[in-house]
């Protein structure tokens, strides 16, 4: 990719028809934007030299090379995140360390519409089988890939850059960015923000996630958004997808918690979130420095919950494994095919496919 197509921070992006104006933070998801998005707001030069220590980079162009969908020219901009579920280190509580691999826990595609005022987010269930393409993997080998893969195991193989490859491959859209956040930095960023308020019509009691939770509302600290968002076995039918669900209201109650705390009106508990989330993310290269990173914040604060459309990947069982999924082949075609053109998610293919059963526990 050339100079004159990188898009972050400089104004020159092809999909960067008009700049950013300044508005209030969006969260692209419940466990990088909290603290992406603070960071449009910090205005202190000494940051410059402080957070850009902090921050994590990883060059997915160099990686990919060429071999990647086109750059679409129409004002729009697609982020992969994902949340790694890595055991190694102050992650060993939530399961055995396998030799510090990690695989995408959870992994959204965030597509921001022309003008960054309304966004999509396309929720990838982890167990869903895709072709996964050969990556490069950490040493120094090639994976060959192969079909019937399941999507997760993609950042195991090779990293961010094979989890950005098999997402393009499969949506044939080009990711313009790449934000990540492992289960520590998740718990960190929410205690510096002074937790996050829900409210929940059913009790939840999850063992493999540590959560005890009765019906009514509450202030959830750290640990407990961690739990919450990885319940699955005890919520709905137990499924991924079910999860999924659970995840996307807490986004949603995430965005509402810090547009009002008042984070933007207080400097120390800014720079406070502003530090904790540079160090907890990785982002893709052109996102890897302070500058850019506010940059690409602050064209994303005019996006409010009502303007999120959070939606689950079509899926369907699969036919030889229960515990897989597959999509479904037309419904994601309509989903990539709106994406690609920057139109709304047409209902055709919102009406059928991923279902986990646990819609209406979080308001």
């Amino acid at each position: 990719m050339t100079e004159q197509s990188t898009r972050a921070g400089n104004g020159k992006g092809r999909r960067r028809k008009r700049p950013p104006t300044r508005r209030r933070a969006l969260t692209v998801a419940a466990w990088t934007a909290a603290g992406v998005v603070a960071l449009g707001g910090v205005g202190l030069g000494y940051v410059y030299v402080k957070f850009n220590g902090n921050l994590k980079s990883v060059d997915i162009d160099a990686a990919l090379g060429d071999d990647r969908p086109a750059d679409v020219d129409n004002g729009s901009m697609d982020i992969l995140v994902l949340g790694s579920d890595s055991r190694s280190g102050a992650n060993g509580e939530y399961g055995a360390d396998d030799g510090g691999s990690a695989r995408s826990d959870t992994a959204m595609i965030v597509h921001l519409y022309e003008g960054h005022k309304k966004a999509a987010v396309i929720s990838i269930p982890r167990d869903t089988l895709v072709t996964r393409p050969s990556c490069s993997t950490d040493g120094g080998g090639t994976d060959p890939g192969g079909r019937r893969q399941m999507f997760n195991e993609s950042f195991t193989v090779g990293g961010p850059a094979c989890a950005v490859k098999t997402v393009e491959k499969m949506s044939g859209i080009r990711m313009d960015h790449y934000l990540e956040v492992d289960f520590t930095g998740f718990k960190k960023i929410i205690d510096k923000l002074g937790g996050v308020e829900v409210t929940t019509t059913k009790a939840i009691k999850d063992g493999a996630s540590h959560l005890n939770l009765a019906a009514g509302t509450h202030k959830l600290n750290g640990e407990q958004s961690l739990g919450l968002v990885r319940t699955r076995k005890t919520v709905g039918d137990g499924s991924d997808l079910g999860r999924i669900q659970l995840q996307q209201a807490f986004i949603k109650a995430l965005i509402k918690q810090v547009k009002s705390i008042g984070v933007f009106d207080d400097p120390k508990r800014l720079l406070d979130v502003a530090d904790t989330a540079t160090k907890a993310i990785t982002t893709d290269r052109k996102l890897g420095d302070v500058k850019s990173l506010m940059g690409f914040a602050a064209g994303l604060e005019g996006i409010e919950p009502s303007g999120m459309q959070m939606v689950t990947l079509p899926v369907g069982a699969d036919a030889a494994d229960p515990n897989r999924v597959v999509p479904l082949e037309k419904e994601t075609g309509l989903i990539w095919a709106a994406l690609l053109q920057d139109r709304p998610l047409p209902a055709a293919a919102l009406e059928t496919g991923a279902k986990g059963q646990a819609e209406g526990i979080l308001k």
